[in-house]
């Protein structure tokens, strides 16, 4: 009998949110709370490059402009990236850029391995182009004082390779632990997707916020088969203008295709963000600057508070709890988090191996209110849950 009319499986097995099960307590919060939960900036972005800056917009701004991206934007960002402008692709965030890859290199039931803990979206993604995402423990070797090991790197990857695997996936600086990839581990991953005739999806968002190691761009190692993804949103502080981009692979003929995923899915960004996102690229450079150092400011100041490893990159610090979870576990703590305020993500979204952790961001709120709320945090986790 046929199922119809019902949901496809896969997709109502997928978690509605991160914070579903926690959400109605979010939204009776009062007075002042600490957001820690998600990944964006309490910044404006540099100035120039705001909404309220579309004032003076010529006519036209709200019709269809190209699917690929307006050409002075992608001339703009080849001529940064020292690529070819048939390489580069605009689309509505890194999201948007990865989706449209997915939907192009993936058949039903291929599986993607990923790099974890890693960005929370990722499995969806994966799922929602038809594949299957794998999992492979790997950024938080450091938080329990193991080095990093580019033949272990190697074989872990190995282990969990199939006729069915497609792809790698990594975001580095990492979303969650901060980890900046190391030189040996990226050459480890690609002699392992050479070896094996694999894809590589390098998520490069935070590559502007470094500090500890510097980035490690894998399309520069593996240009015939890196897709390298950008975004405005962590760069300048822009998730709401939904702008971010691809540099496809060194194979003449690929990025018409990632066009084709696009094209059916998203169409196109939206313009008037993409002219924004124009702006930042030719006047936004000391800004980004000043950020990052604010960046690394606070994430040293939370990392301190809460007694562990500074960040390396990125906006987050990803704790081990579980030897603070009482017979209610995450759940219990999330909700104790709540009742003071403070926002944080179950480390599980990251993971299925991280169910003991939490992620915090640490650019989420102006550093005053982020050293307030990893106070209260601090103290809850050191057993003084009577803080006010």
């Amino acid at each position: 009998m046929p199922r119809h009319p019902e949901i496809a499986p896969e997709i109502a097995r997928m978690a509605g949110g991160v914070f579903s099960t926690v959400a109605h307590r979010i939204a009776g919060l009062q007075g002042e709370v600490y957001p820690l939960h998600v990944g964006d900036s309490y910044l404006e972005p540099p100035p120039g490059c705001r909404y309220q800056d579309l004032a003076d917009a010529p006519a036209g701004w709200h019709r269809y402009g190209p699917p690929g991206g307006l050409p002075e934007l992608i001339a703009a960002i080849a001529e940064r990236r020292e690529v070819g402008p048939e390489r580069v692709l605009i689309a509505p965030g890194a999201t948007g850029v990865l989706s449209s890859v997915l939907g192009a290199i993936l058949e039903p039931g291929d599986e993607v391995l990923l790099l974890s803990p890693y960005w929370p979206l990722i499995p969806g993604l994966v799922h929602t182009r038809g594949g299957c995402p794998v999992d492979v423990p790997w950024f938080a070797r450091e938080l329990v004082g193991e080095a990093p090991d580019a033949e272990g790197l190697e074989v872990a990857l190995g282990e969990r390779l199939t006729q069915r695997t497609v792809a790698v996936y990594l975001n580095t600086p990492n979303n969650p632990t901060g980890r900046c990839l190391r030189a040996e581990e990226a050459e480890a991953i690609v002699r392992f997707a050479r070896r094996h005739g694999l894809w590589i999806l390098a998520d490069d968002v935070y590559e502007d916020h470094v500090w500890g190691h510097p980035h490690i761009a894998l399309r520069a190692l593996a240009p015939e088969r890196t897709f390298s993804v950008h975004s405005f949103s962590k760069s300048y502080a822009m998730a709401g203008t939904r702008v971010g981009y691809l540099l496809a692979p060194e194979q003449p003929g690929l990025l018409s295709q990632i066009h084709k995923v696009h094209m059916h899915s998203a169409y196109s960004a939206p313009i008037g963000p993409q002219h924004l996102a124009l702006r930042a690229l030719q006047t936004g450079e000391a800004w980004r600057r000043a950020t990052t150092a604010e960046y690394r400011i606070s994430g040293a100041a939370a990392a301190a508070a809460l007694g562990v490893p500074e960040p390396e990159g990125g906006t987050f610090l990803f704790l081990d709890v579980a030897a603070k979870l009482d017979e209610r576990g995450m759940q219990g703590l999330l909700e104790d988090c709540i009742d003071r305020n403070v926002l944080v993500a179950p480390g599980a979204s990251c993971g299925r191996h991280f169910a003991g952790h939490i992620r915090l961001c640490f650019t989420a709120a102006p550093p005053q209110v982020t050293a307030r709320g990893v106070a209260r945090l601090a103290a809850l986790l050191s057993g003084d849950r009577y803080l006010s």
